[in-house]
């Protein structure tokens, strides 16, 4: 499906604003039969390590429809969301401004609720701003960061390696890196033979080991829902990283 198409969006600004009772309304699950804090994956990559502590600028990378970037807000001076789709990148920006945007919650393939999302509370939104981009191909002038933060981002790339070759331009000396991926390694988004031939954990050593310093892992657990009976539970492996230097 087109990272540009309204129902892909809709399912991602479910994933990352909506309650629990919506994101969870007419399924056959409750809160109580998932893993705990799947259903807030956005805010728990960028709470996971609170040893990063406050920064000055941080970068969302793969920011999708943006709740991360919000939740870097927290943090970060200021925040940088970039992602490859035009349509999420407009949806970020335009909960950005306060105003709540209507979306759609599937029910079955072709029946759907209206419903609106909201700016959450406790963000800084003036601190935020969002920018079409490739994470294979950035900008020159981007600038370092105290903060990267990639989520869900790694597999869905065609050269990986090419991602992984700028974070060092991108990453201050002592700053930090979050590298979360559920290692979905499909042909579809990544040519077998730029795919990791093993762990991907040992090929994120291998590419950032000269660099970077890996400080911790934990697998975070993320639920999404595409329709009452078609929903997705995986973890992301989630890895905090300290640049050398």
């Amino acid at each position: 499906m087109s990272y540009e198409s309204e129902q892909l969006r809709d399912w991602y600004i479910l994933f990352h604003y909506g309650t629990g009772e919506e994101i969870l309304d007419g399924t056959a699950f409750s809160i109580d039969q998932l893993p705990s804090g799947c259903l807030d994956f956005p805010t728990a990559t960028v709470g996971a390590f609170g040893e990063v502590g406050m920064v000055e600028r941080a970068l969302d990378l793969g920011c999708a429809v943006g709740r991360s970037s919000y939740e870097l807000s927290k943090i970060a001076g200021e925040v940088t969301g970039i992602d490859y789709s035009q349509a999420f990148v407009d949806a970020a920006a335009a909960i950005g401004t306060g105003e709540p945007l209507p979306y759609h919650i599937y029910y079955e393939g072709h029946l759907r609720a209206e419903a609106a999302a909201e700016l959450p509370a406790g963000v800084s939104p003036e601190r935020v701003s969002f920018e079409r981009g490739d994470a294979m191909n950035l900008r020159d002038d981007l600038g370092s960061f105290d903060l990267v933060h990639a989520a869900n981002l790694l597999c869905r790339l065609t050269e990986p390696k090419k991602f992984l070759d700028r974070l060092p331009d991108l990453v201050r000396p002592g700053g930090h890196l979050v590298m979360a991926t559920p290692a979905t390694w499909m042909t579809e988004y990544t040519p077998q033979e730029n795919q990791p031939s093993g762990l991907t954990l040992d090929y994120l050593d291998e590419h950032l080991g000269q660099t970077f310093e890996r400080q911790s892992v934990q697998e975070i657990p993320f639920f999404i829902r595409e329709h009452q009976r078609k929903c997705q539970l995986s973890t992301s492996q989630t890895s905090l990283w300290r640049r050398k230097g």
